[in-house]
């Protein structure tokens, strides 16, 4: 079985079989998943984490202006996948746009790092 960080890296789009089988492995590390949710969150993120955050958003960017104001749930699974193939083909846009948003991401982690060592006293 793949690996998360193989399954996240693979370009096509996922079949319906392969999301089953995530769902099934992430609910039966539910617990780990957890433990390390909270150990990440009392660390600064890598500067490969940051750029990944990056991606995510301008990917996010992009998705809303070829939805032009629907929700991505409220699409069915063949449209979804239609996106998927759509949004890959930007991949120029999205890397543009992640270098744009790295500054902020990395302000963004470095507040909330701050507000929960805060939290803790």
């Amino acid at each position: 079985m793949k690996t998360f960080k193989e399954f996240a890296d693979q370009d096509e789009a996922m079949s319906m079989a392969t999301r089953m089988k995530m769902k099934a492995a992430f609910k039966k590390n539910k617990a780990k998943i957890k433990l390390g949710r909270k150990k990440a969150a009392k660390k600064l993120a890598s500067p490969e984490k940051h750029k990944a955050r990056a991606q995510k958003q301008a990917r996010e960017i992009i998705i809303k202006k070829l939805l032009k104001g629907k929700s991505k749930g409220d699409l069915g699974f063949a449209a979804r996948t239609d996106l998927e193939k759509k949004v890959d083909k930007k991949k120029g846009a999205i890397n543009k746009i992640a270098k744009k948003l790295l500054p902020q991401v990395k302000k963004m982690d470095k507040l909330k790092l701050k507000k929960n060592k805060e939290a803790q006293k």
